[in-house]
């Protein structure tokens, strides 16, 4: 679990053990389909990206680590979040915030990347201790960790070869498996992409563009709202790490790595894999894209429901939907971080209007082929 102290102070654990019992996992998603809930995700999106906080990363490393190195900011839709080279040759990455919501996000974080460790299958950073042997530091209203680089090329440089999805898919369901074991505080903070906001997120329809994109938004939205929403208690749920997108995966000699805890939660387990397929549906000569292979490796070593089967095309479009309308949206509040923000979004408009012509029956069908392809 790591070196760093106590991961999780042990009042806490017993209240986050509770919390996650059986007959109360559905809990989480009842909270998080809250108005409330959703204000406060937006309003966590809504802020200004942290880089226009002064840069006090050097002192901040010096002060909580004694290490001192070159640093070099690098782009990041939140928090602060820099490259460190340190003199001897080792490179790391320090993630720091003055948001008052960032504790607990950063509190995920390293709480999942620590119990991380020590499983196989998959790569994920280390997070290094404190001074003081603390998993993160607060001071002063500034709150912030650091982890190792991981060195590799992301997804969406690699060539996404068959064999290469698949075993992306097959070291996304290791990595589910190992979270499931991980303890980890704050899973249920607000998160805008937690699958409990996505009825909402219709509200952002302004900001998309009129034309083909903006009708099949509303028509994957609504098939969510009325056909998978309501379901979506009934499948597995577990802490998740939410976000695999091609630049949070990376092809490294160790195996697939996977970066970038920042989105983590308490949601349906099949959220993963729905999210990394939706990712990389582009062949439009195939059901789903090319996302078969990935699908056939992540259900070679976890074997879908019926349910999440029935369930999965339904969840990606919904996410391919998400994305565009959260993006949109954020790129109008901040137009000069507008070709950042929008990194995914060509992609997930090219994937849903490939998933488009699925229906219910022909989506489930299609995953189905997958997951039993020889």
């Amino acid at each position: 679990m790591g070196a760093c102290g106590d991961l999780v102070p042990d009042e806490e654990a017993g209240q986050l053990n509770g919390s996650m019992t059986a007959g109360c996992d559905h809990l989480p998603n009842v909270a998080a389909s809250t108005d409330a809930y959703f204000r406060d995700a937006a309003a966590i999106l809504a802020m200004r990206p942290g880089s226009s906080e002064p840069d006090m990363s050097a002192a901040l490393l010096k002060r909580h680590y004694g290490l001192t190195g070159s640093i070099a900011t690098l782009s990041s839709e939140v928090e602060r979040t820099v490259d460190v080279n340190l003199s001897d040759g080792r490179r790391l990455i320090l993630k720091t915030s003055a948001r008052a919501e960032a504790v607990d996000s950063f509190r995920f974080q390293t709480a999942a990347m620590a119990g991380l460790q020590g499983f196989t299958g998959f790569v994920a950073p280390e997070v290094l201790c404190t001074t003081s042997g603390a998993l993160m530091f607060e001071q002063e209203g500034t709150c912030g960790y650091l982890q190792t680089r991981i060195e590799g090329i992301p997804l969406h440089q690699a060539t996404p070869t068959p064999d290469l999805l698949f075993r992306t898919g097959s070291a996304l369901a290791r990595l589910d498996l190992a979270l499931e074991l991980v303890s980890v505080p704050a899973a249920h903070r607000p998160v805008l992409w937690h699958v409990g906001c996505w009825s909402r997120l219709m509200e952002l329809e302004q900001y998309l563009p009129s034309g083909s994109i903006a009708d099949s938004v509303r028509v994957a939205m609504s098939e969510y709202a009325e056909f998978v929403e309501p379901q979506i208690s009934n499948v597995a749920w577990q802490v998740t790490h939410n976000d695999p997108s091609p630049f949070n995966m990376m092809v490294t000699g160790h195996g697939m790595s996977f970066i970038d805890f920042g989105d983590g939660c308490w949601s349906p387990r099949i959220q993963d894999l729905a999210i990394a397929a939706s990712h990389v549906v582009k062949d439009p000569t195939l059901p789903l894209g090319g996302a078969e292979h990935l699908i056939a490796g992540y259900a070679s070593v976890i074997t879908l429901s019926a349910l999440e089967a029935k369930l999965l095309v339904g969840l990606m479009r919904a996410r391919q939907s998400a994305l565009i309308l959260v993006n949109y949206w954020r790129s109008h509040l901040f137009p000069a971080d507008a070709q950042y923000i929008k990194k995914n979004v060509a992609r997930a408009e090219h994937g849903l209007s490939i998933l488009a012509p699925l229906g219910v029956a022909s989506g489930e069908a299609a995953v189905l082929a997958a997951m039993f392809q020889p």
